[in-house]
Parts: C-alpha cells; sequence; structure tokens
C-alpha cells in the first residue's frame, strides 16, 4: 500500500513515498521534488559483524538516464562513482553515522540512486532526507531521524536549497545535516562571510530542516516498523574492574608522554604485555581488554582536558602548534610551498595550464569546464605505515574538495588570469587537520607562482570535549583529539571572512553556544596563522616562473575565425608548427596564445594580426610582389589582401617595362594611396622614394 507524506520548504513540495518500490529492503523511499525523484533502500543485516568497527556503507549514483543521457566511453554503462556521487555519499553518511547506538555492529548498506532530475536543482540533500526516512521506517535501530537543506544568500537574504541559478548569485553555499534539537553535520564555502552570518545561515538552516524531521516522523507513525531489539555486548564486571584497577596509572604515564610516536610506542608495548599477562585469567577476551584499554585511555585523556587544560602534546586549550612556511622549494614547478604545524606537513604545487588543459566535467544538469582544482594525495608514509596504494580514496576525494572550494574564492577571474590552475597537496606529515594545512599550503603556492590571489587563506581545525553540560573547545587538534574527542570543526579564510567551513560529530548534536565559541576561537587562529604565513610571502609575486607559460589575449572579430583557422586546420597548424605555441579561438573571436617562449607567443600574435587586419589608406607595408603585367605589378600587402602597383607609382623616374625594376617574389615597401568604393586598392612606391 502506497504511503505518503509531503512538506513545503522555498515553495516546493518535497513528496515521501513508501509501500510500492523496492519492498524487499528493510526500508525505502521514493523521494520527488519537482521532476527530480530519488529511490534510497536501506539493508540491514541480523548478525553482527566481527570487523572491529560499525560497517556502515552509504553510496549515492546518479543514473544517465535520469537526465535523458547515454553514459559515454566504450561501455555505455555507468562506471565507477564520480567524485560528486563520492562527496553526496560523505554527505549522507557523515550525519546519519553518529546516530547509530555505540556498540552497534551489524552491516548496513545505504543506496540512493538518482532516477531523474530537473537539472534545476542539488539533489545531494535530498538524498540526506530520503536516506533518513528510509533508516527511520525500517527495523534497524538508529536514533534519528535527521534531514538535510542546502542554504544560499543572495542579497542579504537567506534562501533554503537555492536552484543552480540562484547559487551563482548567493555568496554562501552551506549544506546542513540537522536533527529536530540539533546540527549534525555542516560543509560549505562561502565569499569571505563573517562569523555572524554562518550562524545566522546556520540557524535558518536548522529551522528548515526541523520542518522535514517533522515529516519524517509523522510517516514513521503511519509507515514505521518495529525496531529490532539491540542489547550491546558487555563486558564482565569483574575483567573492567581489574583492568582499571590495574592499568590506569600505567596508561596516564603514557599519556604524559609529549610525543605522538613515544607515546603511540609505549601504548602499544605495554597493551602487548598486560594482554599477556591476562592470558591465563582471560584467555577468550582480548577484544573485550583492548576495548577497556581504550576507554580508559579516553576517558583519562577527555579528564586532562576537562580538569587540567593539559593536552597530548603538552599544549594548552588555545594554542596553536609551531608553523614554519617554505616557497619555491621547487625549481623545475611553476609554484611551491612547504606549510609545517607541528607534525603535520603539507607539500603544495601549482601547475599553470592553458584552456586545453581544462577539466571536462559530464554531469547530470549538463557538460561544463573546470579551469582550477586541487587534488589532496594521503600517502600512507605520511603516519608511519605501510599499506598498499588501490587508487584515491574517498577520504582524499572529500579532503581535497574542501580545500578547493576553501581556495576558490581568491581565485582570479579569467578576464583577469586566463589560465588553467591545478594544485596538488602532497601529506608528508599528518598528524591533524591535513586538509587545512592543504589550505595554507595551496595559499602560498599560489602566491609563490605569480597568481594574482584576491587574499592569502588560512584553515584551522577545532575540536570539542563535553562532559555533561560544560565543554572545552579545543583549538588545532591532533590526531588522537579529533578520534577521541566529539567535533572535527575546519574553518578557513582570509582576514575578512570564511571561505570554506565544515563540521563533523560523534554526539548527537551541539549547542548553538558551543558554535559560536568555536568560530570565535578558529577565527583569532586563523589571523595568527595568517601573520606566520604573510611572514614568508607578503604577496605574490611580480613574476611567474620561466617555465610557466606565458597566455597573451588578443580579439578578433568572429566573422575573421575563418581566416586564422583555413580551411580544415590548415592555416592555424602552420602558425603552431611555426611558433610552438598553443592557439585557442573562442566563438567570441577572443584569441589566447600561449608559449613558454615569450618571442614565440610574439611571433603568434603579429602573425594573427597580419590575417586579420583590414587595409588602411595612408599606411606604409612591406609588401610581396605576386604578379606583373604590362601595366603594373599586384603586390600582397596582407595575407590574401593585394593591391595595385601600377607602373607609374613603381618609380621617381619613367621606366618602360615593370621587369626593370621588380620580379616576382621580391618584398618591397609600398604606401596605401586609396581604397575605392569596390575595395580595390591603390598602392604607390614612388611616394616613399
Amino acid at each position: 500500500m502506497l504511503i505518503s507524506k509531503e512538506v513545503i520548504l522555498n515553495e516546493e513540495k518535497i513528496i515521501f513515498e513508501t509501500g510500492e518500490l523496492a519492498k524487499q529492503a528493510h526500508g525505502s523511499i521514493l523521494l520527488k521534488m519537482g521532476d527530480t525523484c530519488l529511490l534510497a533502500t536501506v539493508v540491514g543485516s541480523d548478525q553482527a559483524s566481527d570487523m572491529g568497527f560499525f560497517p556502515l556503507s552509504v553510496e549515492y549514483r546518479e543514473k544517465a538516464y535520469a537526465a535523458g543521457k547515454i553514459p559515454g566511453g566504450y561501455i555505455k554503462r555507468e562506471a565507477r562513482p564520480s567524485e560528486k556521487e563520492i562527496l553526496s555519499a560523505r554527505l549522507t553518511d557523515r550525519c546519519l553515522r553518529p546516530l547509530f547506538q555505540e556498540g552497534y555492529m551489524n552491516e548496513v548498506q545505504i543506496l540512493i540512486q538518482v532516477l531523474s532530475v530537473d537539472k534545476e536543482n542539488d539533489a545531494d540533500v535530498l538524498g540526506m532526507c530520503a536516506a533518513s526516512a528510509a533508516l527511520a521506517i525500517s527495523d534497524i535501530p538508529w536514533e534519528g531521524p535527521i534531514a538535510g537543506v542546502r542554504v544560499g544568500r543572495i542579497n542579504g537574504e537567506f534562501i533554503i536549497n537555492p536552484t543552480y541559478e540562484q547559487l551563482e548569485e548567493s555568496d554562501i553555499d552551506l549544506t546542513i545535516g540537522a536533527s529536530a534539537d540539533s546540527i549534525m553535520m555542516v560543509e560549505g564555502e562561502a565569499n569571505e562571510v563573517s562569523e555572524a552570518d554562518m550562524l545566522a545561515a546556520l540557524e535558518f538552516g536548522h529551522e528548515a530542516a526541523k520542518n522535514i524531521v517533522k515529516a519524517i516522523d509523522e510517516l514513521v507513525e503511519l509507515a514505521g516498523k518495529q525496531k529490532r531489539e539491540f542489547i550491546a555486548d558487555t563486558v564482565s564486571s569483574e575483567l573492567i574492574d581489574r583492568v582499571r584497577s590495574e592499568a590506569t596509572e600505567k596508561v596516564q604515564e603514557c599519556l604524559r608522554l609529549t610525543v605522538k610516536e613515544e607515546r603511540r610506542k609505549a601504548l602499544n608495548e605495554f597493551t602487548t604485555e598486560y594482554l599477556a599477562s591476562l592470558a591465563n585469567d582471560f584467555p577468550d577476551d582480548e577484544s573485550s581488554i583492548k576495548s577497556v584499554l581504550h576507554d580508559v585511555e579516553k576517558e583519562l585523556t577527555r579528564s586532562m582536558i576537562m580538569k587540567e587544560s593539559h593536552r597530548l602534546d603538552g599544549r594548552d586549550v588555545d594554542d596553536i602548534r609551531e608553523i614554519d612556511c617554505k616557497t619555491s622549494l621547487l625549481p623545475r614547478t611553476h609554484g611551491s610551498s612547504l606549510f609545517t604545524r607541528g607534525q603535520t606537513q603539507s607539500l603544495a604545487v601549482v601547475t599553470l595550464g592553458t584552456k586545453i588543459d581544462e577539466q571536462r566535467m559530464d554531469a547530470l544538469e549538463g557538460e561544463f569546464f573546470k579551469s582550477y582544482m586541487l587534488h589532496y594525495n594521503f600517502p600512507p608514509f605520511c603516519v608511519g605505515e605501510a599499506r598498499p596504494l588501490r587508487g584515491v580514496s574517498r577520504r582524499e576525494i572529500g579532503h581535497g574538495n574542501l580545500a578547493e572550494r576553501a581556495l576558490k574564492p581568491i581565485i582570479p577571474s579569467e578576464a583577469v588570469f586566463p589560465y588553467t590552475i591545478r594544485i596538488v597537496s602532497e601529506i608528508l606529515e599528518s598528524n591533524g587537520s591535513s586538509s587545512m594545512a592543504s589550505v595554507c599550503a595551496g595559499s602560498l603556492a599560489l602566491m609563490d607562482a605569480g597568481v594574482p590571489v584576491k587574499a592569502p587563506v588560512a584553515g584551522i581545525a577545532m575540536g570539542l570535549v563535553k562532559e555533561e553540560n560544560d565543554f572545552k573547545v579545543l583549538t588545532d587538534i591532533l590526531g588522537d583529539e579529533d578520534h577521541l574527542g566529539d567535533m572535527d570543526f575546519k574553518v578557513a579564510g582570509t582576514k575578512d571572512g570564511i571561505t570554506a567551513f565544515q563540521m563533523d560529530i560523534k554526539v548527537r548534536g551541539i549547542s548553538h553556544d558551543i558554535m559560536e565559541v568555536a568560530l570565535d576561537k578558529a577565527k583569532n587562529a586563523r589571523f595568527a596563522i595568517l601573520e606566520k604565513m604573510n611572514a614568508a610571502l607578503p604577496e605574490s609575486r611580480e613574476a611567474m616562473s620561466k617555465y610557466a607559460p606565458r597566455i597573451l589575449t588578443m580579439q578578433i572579430k568572429p566573422d575573421q575565425i575563418g581566416a586564422v583557422i583555413g580551411p580544415g586546420g590548415k592555416v592555424i597548424r602552420d602558425i603552431v608548427e611555426r611558433t610552438g605555441a598553443t592557439i585557442d579561438i573562442e566563438d567570441d573571436g577572443t584569441v589566447k596564445i600561449a608559449s613558454t617562449e615569450p618571442q614565440a607567443a610574439k611571433m603568434a600574435v603579429s602573425i594573427i594580426e597580419g590575417l586579420t587586419a583590414s587595409p588602411e589608406a595612408g599606411k606604409v607595408y612591406n609588401g610581396k610582389v605576386k604578379k606583373i603585367t604590362n601595366f603594373g605589378a599586384f603586390v600582397e600587402i596582407l595575407p590574401g589582401k593585394e593591391g595595385l602597383l601600377h607602373i607609374s607609382e613603381i618609380d621617381s623616374q619613367r621606366i618602360n617595362r615593370v621587369e626593370d625594376v621588380l620580379s616576382v617574389g621580391q618584398e618591397i615597401e609600398v604606401k596605401l594611396v586609396r581604397i575605392d568604393e569596390s575595395g580595390k586598392m591603390n598602392l604607390s612606391r614612388k611616394a616613399l622614394l
């Protein structure tokens, strides 16, 4: 039986339907908004997994038929997920995961399929809502629902779920995942907005999300299944008491070591020895002992922070680790920088390219090109591990996208800087917030490459330890503080405002007060980092690397494009072969000429100017004799443009035969005396003698 529930947001009706499609899934929702339709299904295993972690997988897939398209390539079917699909899946995963009960180890798979799109609205936030509703009505234990919304702002007015067209005008693009009482996840970019504006956007988005959550709750009352009973595995009180009494002091001693490697080594050695000492008394409880030891480590770490304001590396809660910035490390690259903050280090490299280097994007809403991109690599050696390299991970794609969005507002327009820009962040060391290190390194590398950026950008990651109603916000968190704490809150921006924003939490939600404190501390930290960066490189270099291409831009009339390209591309190929330059011509007549050799680019410009120039009466030209007749010679003064040099205008003295003075192929200077109404040109050599 079909059961539906609807809610209206921004004058758009969102409809949740269940009971008709995918009935063998444990929960399924068909979500509709206008012509956009998504199917979200959820299936959960009856048995707990022994993987040692909660095996939740979220997949977001866009079907080409949804936009009336056939997939490109040789294999005409959808292949591996695109970056857009991976990023959309991560959005949903990050706000659903915290609401599963601790200790729940049954495998859960959520699949969101985009079946139809209107090409006006991004379906990613709708996928969050559909997945939430499917989980909520299923029998899988989960403490939702949540809702996903996007917030934009045009002319100071906030908008819920803005269209693609509206986002072009918006100075905020913020995605929020929220429950009825708190915000669970935030991801977005902004054009240097203030902390107060960001808080206002979050509040506005949360209010809208509450309406969707209410609709899902009402749908659960109509179609929800009885939740499975779940009781987490318990460890015997005897084991817990013994481990706590025997291990707490030693774990505390290990945690006082402020160097990460020493601390990890000491904890690992103690764990190995302690497990061996309990092997006879608790032979089958190794995993339980490790679990209790982890709880002890977590409680002691949090207690140190809450009671002493003492962190694992000895810092106070507001301290930033030591920062070092270097530029121009790599001689043959177009721009490079090394940003080190404590034990987190990013090597950023900028490469400048031409129009042909743009990335072609094939999305459901249509094809488009990217002339700016940032790629993030996280090799295993950066955390002292050896692992197989199996392509780009979802985490690398997510972190790279965040850093790319953080720097996007400072990238100059194509009219100002007509280059394709690629930044690569190589993480060489990692102990907390390598994505924000990538922002800082990327900003410096852009300036080192001579890119005229609007302003430098810095990023910082904030953490949280929350106990009851008391909390401590941590500045510049370590990897262990992220793992053992309650929040990972990344903020990037210039001195004038926020450019990117991401928050993930491990608790049910955080209050407005906590976010306000975190944003204020993040601002102070950002300013401190910008000071260090400015000391290393205060502004973009005036000159680009000699190895970077030089792009010259010129404008020709659209009806002259054919003359430059020539039949079958013959003319433009000849120019490229003669000069070695790369030439790109746009439909409006804009010509971009790129070469690492300035003289080659100038030569190409000169040739094109000659091909497209219009003859001007009174101007002197260096022409070539093309044909000789009894009454004069025809001289080519511009490519394809010939004029008559009459025998009487060849010399200051009378001549009997043209051949006595001129020959075919000879180059001579002539003056264009007159262009008649029919376009015929009269030339004179005598006027120059």
